[in-house]
């Protein structure tokens, strides 16, 4: 998948917030989706649903990465541990808190994740522990979000972590940071979107650029260096936008109808 990105192939994302079965990855496989989000820094989704949805992910084929709502080592361990295949940790401001996300999910000597015996992510198979750890290690993927002034500042030293694989700006939230709401393309938000992206270019790392739905913007971003991960949709803007257009659909084929019976009313009181 690292791979992939790195050579320009693009990989769709949907994100998760309100789902909570396995139905939606199998939504998204036949979408031609090929990774969901599963948020829980925003939304109340439990550890347990969340590796339910990751483990189905990886059966279908799919990745699954999930945004954890703190840099706690037993959360990190779990999600992993359950089928999740990259963590996302929000709002990385230093190397020693990036470094404390690799230390929950890499096995020693990167980090100092726990020993299991079986994962879902190698089909439950019996293994030697150096044969688990190398396993999960090609299995898992770890992502630092930067979404302030600081952790743009300290981009480069977030980069040069030895099991860090991708750096992601998230826009939205460092556009408050910057005191630039609303305008994401502002001059100080992409400077400061090329500073992360030339940070992970320079360590060999991938950069990803989200959190904004202009493809002009993102195709900008794209000739700066970012890799093509594409944030296509989010499980409840899609809903909200179907019932919304639903409702429309359904509301007007409702008046043409009321319009038609009064319009047929009249015709016939007018010829008596």
């Amino acid at each position: 998948m690292l791979q992939g990105l790195a050579q320009g192939e693009p990989l769709l994302s949907l994100g998760i917030r309100n789902a909570r079965t396995a139905e939606i990855v199998r939504i998204a496989k036949t979408a031609g989706f090929g990774l969901v989000w599963i948020d829980l820094e925003h939304s109340s989704i439990s550890i347990d649903c969340a590796v339910q949805i990751a483990a189905s992910a990886a059966d279908l084929g799919l990745e699954a990465w999930v945004r954890i709502p703190e840099r706690d080592y037993g959360v990190v361990g779990r999600l992993l541990d359950g089928g999740a295949t990259g963590i996302i940790a929000p709002r990385v401001e230093t190397a020693e808190e990036a470094q404390s996300v690799v230390n929950a999910a890499r096995f020693p000597p990167r980090g100092q994740r726990s020993q299991t015996a079986l994962l879902p992510q190698a089909k439950y198979r019996r293994m030697s522990a150096a044969e688990l750890m190398r396993c999960a290690e090609l299995a898992t993927t770890v992502h630092i979000l930067i979404e302030s002034a600081q952790g743009v500042r300290n981009a480069e030293a977030i980069a040069a972590i030895d099991g860090v694989d991708v750096l992601h700006v998230g826009m939205n939230d460092l556009s408050v940071d910057l005191g630039h709401v609303d305008h994401l393309r502002h001059a100080d938000m992409f400077d400061a979107c090329k500073r992360v992206i030339a940070a992970a270019r320079s360590r060999g790392k991938l950069a990803v650029v989200g959190g904004s739905s202009d493809p002009a913007l993102f195709v900008e971003l794209l000739n700066a260096g970012a890799v093509p991960l594409v944030f296509a949709a989010i499980d409840t803007d899609v809903l909200a936008a179907g019932l919304t257009q639903r409702a429309t659909d359904w509301g007007q084929r409702v008046r043409d109808w009321r319009n038609q019976t009064q319009g047929q009313i009249r015709s016939n009181e007018a010829s008596r």
